[in-house]
């Protein structure tokens, strides 16, 4: 059991955040349910308790004084006789919204364990909540109940457990609210695989001591690099949840391959610093393969920003390192809440902006055909969290947008099949482009036709991700559509000159043995991958025959048949000799760039893979060699690795990062490797031709603290 709060603890919390006015309001909530409750109830004291914990675990993700009063009063309508009417009075319609809004959903219960009753009753609950607010109370009101479980019955245990997985975790999730998220995880684990849980527990607490001295050395190790750089930092040491590790064991990892079971935290100012302390601490700690990751170029679906790697540590033990700053921390522990502003402006304009929020939210957390998971992550991250405007309808109803959107933007947040219909618009009663930029109290009218569809052209200019996605998926399922048919004229085609029998080559029999060699759903995937020119019809054909021993002879015997023949323009970046409809890919061993001599392989069914002239994967081979060029019509970027070795004395990582800065080379990755006599680094860069290539190793072989570069 955890320990009992009091009002005063509770007031104690919210007192340096909330007014006066506003803890008066909050005792004044308390009061009046504890004279409710001991008036009317026999278990008056575990429901004021509950009322007070609830209060309090939403305390940590700073919510307004309305949600706190909610809090306090969320189960008065189920549990006593008060009527709506009169807690509206005493109380006002936002917390009587958000009060009765809870009293129908904890009414709800999972019918059974299956996902459609999963999905249908987070639909179902999201809908009832006409404020996110009634989502926080819920998410800290089941938190509670999981953490006092043990007084519940096995079977109700399991039931709530199931339930929070089901339902409640996926929504907190989405929400972005770790702190709560992760904690209804572990005591869901405890509740519905309490031997799985508890062995997890002895194997963490076996090793706890010394978990926690290598855990203390690491950060006093790091502590030490950031001090010397002069970065203010914050650092956190922790072990993994017990979740956490469970999953990775549910997934088939032994335990001894779990390598982040030791976890650091760094915080810092700027997300310039973010990325300064990952190299100091890549140059310090090697790397782990595979394991860097980063949330701020490219954040989750939640909002959630972070750079995360992973390093061979102290004594050899593995690290997973987090870093983010104090805000993207904000957002990881608390989401979307972090984010709800009650009383920043104290206006009605305040209240326009939170009712299109929640709006904008509810139709998104849905997750219904007008929405999907892309579209989520987009939204949430631009419109959520830009400088706003706000516009009006001709009917006067406001809609909130970021700062610089266009009519474009308006028309999809009315709705989709406004937006895929706009052929025009007028702000203020004139006529503007689409490309207008909105400003702040504008009334917009958008003029639609029942043919029209979207232009690639807008993507060009809308501001909203929501508009983006939208226009996106339009032309998408067009492409998609446009190359299922060409794939299937392609294979019929083939079918036909071979005198081949459709139905005998493509039976039900020979749909699904194909699909299960190549991975894929169904015919119209086939299609899909043939018209994309991912696969050869011919490989296909010989797929169903159980035989594809020829299919680079094929290949090679087209391209010599047709050496002489006049071919339409290439649209590929690499012309093979004799053909333009070959799948061509870049080989991944020596990264080829434009401007490098190369070769091209012909490889099984996956079209010609083009490599350095000089690659050793090639070198040896006579056979199944074309010849390839650069297109010169055709522009790209391409990524290759260069070795680069310093002189020990010093870490050189910042210098070589300027280097790159001042040619503008983007570096995607950095690998550090140490030998004896030198520093080494690995660093993958992205560049547009040999010459850009050149000219940045010719620039960084001029620096006295460059011993060699050379391509890898």
């Amino acid at each position: 059991m955890e320990e009992s709060i009091t009002i005063e603890k509770l007031v104690s919390v919210i007192e340096p955040i909330m007014s006066m006015e506003e803890i008066i309001k909050i005792k004044e909530a308390y009061f009046y349910v504890k004279e409710k409750y001991q008036k009317e109830t026999e278990l008056a004291k575990d429901f004021i308790e509950h009322s007070l914990s609830v209060a309090y675990i939403l305390t940590d993700l700073h919510v307004d004084s309305t949600t706190i009063c909610a809090a306090l009063l969320h189960e008065i309508l189920s549990k006593t006789e008060t009527s709506k009417e009169e807690l509206q009075e005493k109380f006002g319609s936002a917390v009587i919204e958000i009060v009765d809004s809870l009293s129908k959903i904890n009414h709800l219960e999972l019918p059974d364990d299956s996902e459609t009753s999963a999905i249908y009753l987070r639909k179902v609950l999201v809908g009832l909540a006409k404020d996110v607010r009634v989502i926080f109370i819920k998410l800290a009101d089941r938190l509670h109940v999981l953490r006092n479980a043990s007084c519940l019955s096995i079977q109700e245990q399991k039931q709530k457990a199931n339930e929070t997985m089901s339902v409640l975790v996926p929504i907190a999730s989405r929400l972005g609210i770790n702190s709560i998220k992760s904690e209804l995880e572990n005591l869901s684990l405890y509740y519905l695989k309490p031997e799985v849980y508890q062995d997890i527990l002895t194997r963490l607490n076996a090793s706890e001591e010394e978990l926690k001295d290598v855990l203390e050395d690491m950060q006093d190790s790091i502590s030490n690099i950031l001090m010397e750089n002069g970065i203010h930092f914050y650092i956190k040491s922790r072990v993994k949840s017990v979740h956490s590790i469970y999953n990775k064991l549910n997934n088939g990892k032994k335990w001894n391959n779990i390598y982040d079971i030791l976890a650091l935290r760094i915080i810092v100012d700027k997300v310039s610093d973010c990325y300064t302390t990952i190299g100091l601490i890549h140059a310090k700690y090697r790397p782990m393969p595979g394991r860097f990751k980063d949330y701020i170029a490219m954040p989750k679906e939640n909002m959630y920003q972070s750079l995360h790697t992973g390093v061979f540590g102290i004594d050899g033990n593995c690290f997973e390192i987090q870093i983010r700053t104090w805000e993207m921390d904000e957002i990881a522990e608390k989401g979307i809440a972090s984010h709800w502003s009650y009383k920043e402006k104290g206006t009605k304009k305040v209240q326009s902006m939170m009712e299109q929020k929640l709006e904008i939210f509810r139709n998104l957390i849905e997750a219904n055909e007008e929405e999907n998971d892309t579209d989520f992550a987009s939204t949430i991250t631009n419109d959520f969290l830009n400088d706003f405007i706000y516009v009006f309808t001709p009917k006067g109803d406001v809609v909130e947008l970021p700062k610089g959107s266009t009519p474009i933007d308006f028309a999809y947040r009315i709705h989709t099949a406004v937006g895929d219909k706009v052929v025009g618009a007028l702000v203020n009663d004139t006529i503007v482009p689409l490309n207008y930029e909105l400003q702040d109290q504008d009334i917009v009218k958008i003029n639609t036709k029942e043919t029209s569809t979207p232009s690639k052209e807008w993507l060009q200019f809308v501001k909203t991700s929501q508009a983006k996605n939208k226009i996106k998926s339009y032309f998408n399922k067009q492409d998609r559509e446009h190359y299922i048919l060409k794939g299937k004229e392609i294979l019929e085609s083939t079918l036909r000159k071979k005198k081949l029998s459709f139905e005998t080559v493509l039976s039900n029999e020979n749909i699904k043995k194909v699909c299960k060699d190549l991975k894929l759903d169904d015919l119209n995937e086939i299609y899909f991958a043939i018209g994309t020119l991912r696969y050869t019809p011919l490989y296909i054909i010989n797929l169903t025959m159980e035989d594809k021993k020829n299919v680079q002879d094929a290949l090679i015997e087209k391209v010599s048949r047709s050496s002489n023949v006049e071919l339409k323009p290439q649209k590929s970046e690499i012309i093979v000799a004799g053909s333009n409809d070959i799948l061509v890919s870049l080989a991944k061993c020596c990264h080829p760039v434009r401007g490098d001599a190369i070769k091209g392989y012909v490889t099984k069914g996956e079209g010609v893979s083009v490599h350095l002239e000089n690659c050793p994967n090639i070198k040896d081979k006579t056979e199944r060699i074309i010849d390839v060029s650069w297109n010169a019509e055709k522009e790209g970027n391409y990524y290759t690795t260069l070795f680069i070795s310093v002189l020990l004395g010093k870490n050189y990582l910042l210098d070589i990062i300027a280097c790159s800065t001042t040619k503008n080379i983007y570096i995607d990755s950095i690998k550090t490797k140490e030998d004896i006599n030198s520093l080494n680094y690995e660093i993958t860069i992205k560049v547009k031709n040999k010459e850009e290539l050149d000219a940045f190793i010719s620039t960084l072989e001029q620096k006295e603290f460059i011993k060699k570069v050379r391509r890898i």
